[in-house]
């Protein structure tokens, strides 16, 4: 089997991997650049053909075909790019320009999904449950999103926004969002909502890490409220999904991902909204790649 080459396009850093097969996710070569996004659209597809141009000249040859992992979604109808934070590639043709630049095909889907992918093929969930149907992979960081696999295959849908878990309606009280809606879960179970709430609590603004430690330390009322707040949330917001899609496994990336409630009270609390008699028998589980998972989720849309 040939090698796979993935690329994930972030906000600030462009990383291109070489991996040795579908089936060996040995990393042959793996580089970065910064994405420089400031200077606009056109010079990100230039980073990105230079990317590619300097693996290929260490590697020897051009791949057939790579994998994007993006920030924002394609749409399926208009063939742009939406939903992105990196604003200039917003409603720009980043598959065809790519393509017509680069002189192959290209598969896309965004930085959700592809960890989801990563994880079900070749991280977390592969290794308790390699046969597993339904993976959900859940990122909590400084935003909130998802993917779901099915059967080994990423669900993009009909608008390419399947998964979009963190523009689901959660609650009046979230903040508004920058997508236009109010209640977003996004703006409820993310870092940036997290610390909001501690901060209208206190006065006091605190990174996460130390909220979390001064709950665990005691003393402290509002990390109390604000982590009682988050498990509460997040049994309502993970039911939902639960409720239609009924995963094997669930896989909690990005920074929240490191906290051990939930995975413990989070999941009790789940057992609450689940139409399943109060018993909850999926599992949930670490990342098992870091910052791999996207780019070599990137690799894996090629499959």
């Amino acid at each position: 089997m040939p090698p796979i080459w993935g690329i994930d396009l972030g906000g600030t850093k462009i990383e291109c991997a070489v991996i040795e097969s579908l089936s060996n996710r040995n990393v042959l070569l793996r580089k970065r650049l910064p994405t420089e996004q400031e200077q606009g659209y056109e010079h990100i597809l230039q980073q990105i053909k230079k990317l590619v141009e300097t693996v290929a000249a260490e590697v020897g040859y051009l791949p057939t075909k790579i994998g994007f992992a993006t920030p924002g979604t394609l749409d399926p109808k208009t063939q742009t790019l939406k939903n992105s934070n990196t604003v200039c590639l917003n409603g720009m043709p980043f598959k065809r320009d790519m393509e017509a630049l680069l002189g192959l095909p290209i598969e896309i889907a965004n930085d959700a999904n592809c960890f989801a992918l990563a994880e079900a093929k070749w991280g977390a969930a592969h290794e308790v449950m390699p046969d597993a149907e339904v993976v959900w992979g859940i990122i909590m960081g400084t935003g909130t999103g998802s993917g779901i696999v099915v059967n080994g295959r990423v669900i993009g849908g009909k608008h390419g926004i399947g998964g979009e878990w963190g523009h689901n309606f959660l609650d009046d009280s979230a903040y508004p969002c920058y997508c236009g809606n109010s209640g977003c879960v996004e703006q409820v179970l993310s870092g940036p909502a997290l610390m909001r709430f501690y901060h209208g609590l206190t006065g006091v603004g605190r990174k996460l890490p130390e909220i979390v430690q001064r709950y665990y330390a005691g003393g402290d009322e509002a990390a109390v409220q604000t982590m009682q707040r988050m498990v509460h949330f997040f049994g309502k917001a993970a039911a939902n999904v639960i409720n239609l899609v009924d995963p094997d496994v669930v896989v909690i990336g990005g920074g929240l991902g490191n906290i051990d409630l939930l995975y413990t009270e989070g999941v009790e609390e789940i057992k609450k909204y689940i139409f399943n008699s109060g018993k909850c028998e999926t599992l949930f589980l670490r990342p098992k790649l870091g910052d791999s998972a996207g780019v070599f989720g990137a690799a894996l849309l090629c499959a």
